[in-house]
């Protein structure tokens, strides 16, 4: 997948230009939301219609200075119910509340790209608010192919759910505050449905990671109040062997640092959750990989791998994760112990998170077509 910032569509020619929600970009692009959205503002081409969805008035304020100094039109997508559908509201084949902005935008691409190469003379329909000193894009009536697009839409591992009876990942590359926000509320109706449909509850356990300069302890205060029975932490290391996928690895960061980060994030949770840190067995073994470990008395863990995690989490009990070519890391009796209530659960929630790396390296572990 190629990554482009915003200044790199100055070089493709006309495309329709899209701008998502400030506040759900990683923070390298800005540490404010207005700089952030002045960044955004560089996939802005003269006389290019350029479309955003409902934005905080600085953030809006800074978009449309750019849009009048590059020299395009800016509109505001409406909501998506305001759309005419012919059969009843429309359906996402995306979770979430977040992913209807996401859709109304989509829509609003498509009709106009379609406009601008098959219908040419003909204007772009708009509306304009003064009180907002905005441009609101119109609501139209989707044509079926675009219904159809909306409801097969896939994205893995953004609001994904795998069902490997009796658990079920929920995966949810979530790695701002405010994508975050928008997984926990994701995840918390998500996990309901299923313990009501199931009619018993869940042991609910959360496996975390984040990387570089992102705010962690911010994000696990999000997260304290889907009340986890375990909170596991892990590296983006796919398995502690020699050929462990290097697509997963940073090399400039060590292994040591990164569970260091680890731990880190444990103490966090551990003092967000309400207890208090405790000094735990030493982690790191000089010379090679650690073992498992664990902080006695609390309900954290911390683990060396993703496929560690994965395979203390599931207990024996995902046939995926039992196959032969799978390394069974080493762990410690205590920590075995404490598996229990995983082992004898009717039903298991797990929530990966935190890092699209660390969801990556998890796909690869649990769906064999992610696996090459």
């Amino acid at each position: 997948m190629l990554l482009l910032h915003p200044q790199a569509f100055k070089y493709i020619p006309n495309p329709h230009c899209p701008i998502c929600p400030a506040s759900t970009t990683p923070a390298y692009w800005g540490d404010t939301i207005e700089k952030i959205a002045w960044q955004k503002g560089g996939i802005f081409k003269p006389g290019v219609p350029a479309f955003t969805v409902k934005q905080p008035d600085g953030t809006m304020t800074v978009l449309q200075d750019r849009a009048e100094e590059i020299g395009c039109s800016l509109q505001v997508c409406p909501k998506l119910d305001e759309y005419q559908a012919p059969s009843g509201p429309l359906h996402l084949g995306l979770a979430g509340q977040h992913q209807q902005c996401n859709a109304s935008l989509a829509l609003q691409l498509s009709h106009t790209w379609l406009q601008h190469h098959y219908q040419p003379d003909e204007p772009l329909p708009s509306s304009a608010d003064k009180s907002l000193g905005v441009t609101q894009a119109l609501p139209f009536q989707p044509s079926l192919i675009m219904l159809k697009g909306l409801k097969d839409t896939v994205w893995p591992g953004r609001t994904q759910t795998l069902q490997h009876d009796p658990i079920t990942y929920f995966l949810d590359g979530a790695h701002t505050t405010r994508s975050m926000l928008a997984c926990v509320r994701w995840f918390s109706e998500a996990a309901a449905q299923q313990e009501q449909t199931a009619g018993v509850p869940a042991v609910r356990v959360l496996l975390f990671n984040a990387t570089g300069e992102r705010d962690s302890a911010a994000m696990l205060k999000l997260l304290v109040p889907c009340h986890f029975d375990f909170a596991v932490f892990c590296p983006n290391i796919t398995e502690v062997l020699a050929s462990s996928n290097a697509d997963q690895q940073n090399f400039n960061v060590t292994v040591e640092n990164m569970l260091t980060r680890c731990l880190d994030n444990q103490s966090s949770w551990r003092t967000l959750s309400g207890h208090e840190a405790q000094l735990g067995t030493e982690l790191l073994i000089p010379g090679s990989f650690p073992l498992v470990t664990e902080r006695r008395g609390t309900d954290t863990l911390v683990f060396p791998c993703i496929l560690s995690a994965l395979q203390w989490i599931s207990q024996g009990r995902d046939p995926v994760l039992l196959v032969t070519s799978k390394h069974m890391a080493p762990v410690q009796p205590s920590v075995s112990t404490k598996a229990e209530p995983l082992r004898e659960a009717a039903k298991i929630h797990v929530l990966v998170t935190g890092s699209l790396h660390l969801v990556g390296g998890v796909l690869k572990h649990l769906d064999p077509a992610y696996s090459s």
